[in-house]
């Protein structure tokens, strides 16, 4: 089973938990609880979208909204920033968190430095960052690269995607849409370039049969000039016979 397809298992079942919570604020804080903690779940704007997860916001539990959109989009060093107004993570969270930030920085860059891993992922060397990398990343079916230990970095080769902030979404949408142009572009330059290629088919189809046409005209009248050649050579031959008879 391949990480998308559990991934997709996992959010219907907390989508299905969140549903049956209904209204339930301490029982949705629980869920997202639950959710930011699972240790294949890396997705979770389809959670945070249900309406009833959205009503948090104007509850007693709205942090935990606030800590769902952290793991939707933020990273550890967000969190540290906000620990004061969001709940204490528990260490499946922090894990998970400094997962998503390695994610966040693959998006951006495909040479990730030692220096600047160790950093934003409160790393204090190089063992326990390849360990970090190794295990909790790259066996983890998240990231896929190369430890590069003589220029202390790690190269990204592929990455899994993080949800899209709501800002992010126009940006997307515009950029799929210039593809989408281009392609169309593309696709109405390969077909001239087909009909092209067709009309010239034809032209060399019947400059071909014009060819053969006269090729075959000049065969026929050279059979006829060699027809009437020995037609007059045998004509010629009969009348010098004739000749001899009478003298």
């Amino acid at each position: 089973m391949d990480m998308e397809q559990n991934q997709s298992e996992i959010i219907d079942h907390f989508i299905k938990q969140a549903s049956v919570a209904a209204s339930n604020a301490s029982a949705l804080a629980s869920i997202i609880t639950e959710a930011t903690s699972h240790p294949l779940l890396f997705a979770f704007s389809e959670i945070l979208a249900l309406p009833n997860v959205l009503q948090l916001d104007s509850s007693e539990n709205s942090v935990y909204l606030d800590m769902l959109q952290l793991f939707a989009h933020g990273t550890w060093s967000d969190y540290k920033s906000n620990a004061g107004r969001l709940p204490q993570l528990v260490p499946e969270q922090i894990l998970k968190l400094k997962q998503l930030t390695v994610l966040t920085m693959a998006d951006t860059y495909k040479v990730l430095p030692y220096d600047q891993l160790m950093q934003e992922l409160d790393v204090t060397n190089v063992r326990e960052l390849e360990d970090f990398l190794i295990n909790e990343c790259m066996y983890a079916g998240i990231v896929r690269g190369k430890l590069d230990q003589l220029q202390r970095c790690f190269e990204v080769q592929v990455a899994a995607g993080r949800d899209l902030r709501p800002a992010q979404l126009g940006n997307m949408i515009h950029t799929l849409s210039n593809w989408l142009s281009t392609s169309e572009n593309l696709l109405v330059t390969i077909q001239e370039k087909i009909k092209w290629a067709d009309s010239m088919g034809e032209i060399d189809k019947k400059h071909r049969k014009d060819v053969e046409e006269k090729v075959e005209e000049v065969k026929k009248s050279l059979f006829k000039l060699l027809t009437v050649s020995r037609q007059t050579s045998t004509l010629g031959a009969m009348g010098r016979s004739a000749l001899n008879l009478v003298e």
